[in-house]
């Protein structure tokens, strides 16, 4: 029997916006990558990549270099009724279960499993800085990300390395938040939501990719780590660095009407999700000697919204 090769990696949740940017890179640092799906038949990969069904477990997992797993219903879409909300945790949970327990079965497991989380597991904090040193927050999202953590923590019993990327609003210029951040200014509508003062933790996908395989390749990278840039800033702060980038004024919307508009169109999500926030800072990330590229808004708004190829 041909054994696995020791430099497979296999991403559960691939084909998302974190996926669709972290395969090529894989890819192109070497390693072998399996992206773990429900429809492996439609699923459009890059060249050298494959499609795996979840059935494939816990073989497919055999001596693989590093687990990355992303998998979960968008947080983002539509709103948290009680069945969505249900949906979110489940999804996370069940998926991450899947693994663990097929590494369980496993003689030689994955050196490592990367399992996303998000900045959401501190809750509101009023503008205080968080690092992670800082414990779970309140409300549902804060929740969610504390179980699935634990789920992902049990792979540690089995002698795997787990770390724990809890990722802010993660920019990028092909989906995810900062198309729908960008639009309202890019039709002279854009203002803060509410009063402003809420902290935005966000980082810029390539920064992020980048983060994801040094954690696979260095053993000194394992737990809870912070993936968000080194400078989050205020729903206001944010929302004028945007302005400016695109060379457009913001209007002076009052906070109570942002905020009551919010609530009517997204209920809870739009209080946990836009109306609060946190401060979340990458204190472990750069104790371990990581260098952002993209430390600051400016700068990363920059790269996303300014001129470049295919962009006017």
């Amino acid at each position: 029997m041909d054994l696995p090769a020791p430099n497979h990696v296999v991403v559960a949740g691939g084909t998302g916006l974190v996926g669709r940017h972290l395969v090529p890179a894989l890819l192109q640092a070497g390693f072998e990558v399996t992206v773990l799906t429900r429809a492996p038949g439609r699923t459009a990969l890059p060249a050298g990549a494959r499609a795996a069904a979840w059935q494939e477990l816990p073989g497919l997992l055999e001596g693989a270099a590093a687990v990355v797993n992303l998998s979960g219903e968008s947080i983002a879409q539509g709103r948290w009724t009680p069945a969505r909300k249900r949906a979110i945790l489940a999804s996370r949970l069940d998926a991450t279960d899947r693994l663990v327990q097929a590494m369980a079965a496993l003689e030689r497991r994955p050196q490592v499993l990367v399992n996303a989380s998000a900045v959401g597991f501190y809750g509101p904090m009023d503008g205080r800085p968080v690092d992670e040193e800082q414990g779970p927050g309140r409300g549902f999202l804060a929740g969610v990300c504390r179980q699935w953590e634990g789920r992902a923590e049990a792979a540690t019993a089995l002698g795997v390395r787990v770390v724990k990327l809890r990722l802010g609003v993660v920019l990028a210029r092909d989906g995810g938040a900062l198309p729908r951040l960008a639009f309202p200014v890019r039709i002279w509508q854009g203002t803060r939501l509410g009063h402003g003062q809420q902290g935005l933790s966000w980082i810029h996908i390539d920064d992020l990719v980048r983060l994801v395989l040094e954690a696979i390749a260095n053993p000194a990278w394992q737990g809870a780590l912070n993936a968000t840039a080194p400078m989050p800033a205020s729903n206001e702060t944010f929302t004028r660095a945007v302005a400016r980038q695109l060379r457009r004024p913001l209007l002076p919307v009052p906070a109570l009407v942002t905020r009551a508009a919010l609530r009517l169109l997204l209920g809870d999500m739009a209080q946990e999700m836009l109306l609060e926030g946190a401060f979340v800072y990458p204190r472990k990330a750069e104790r371990l000697g990581f260098q952002f590229r993209f430390p600051g808004a400016a700068q990363a708004l920059a790269d996303l919204l300014g001129p470049g190829p295919g962009r006017p």
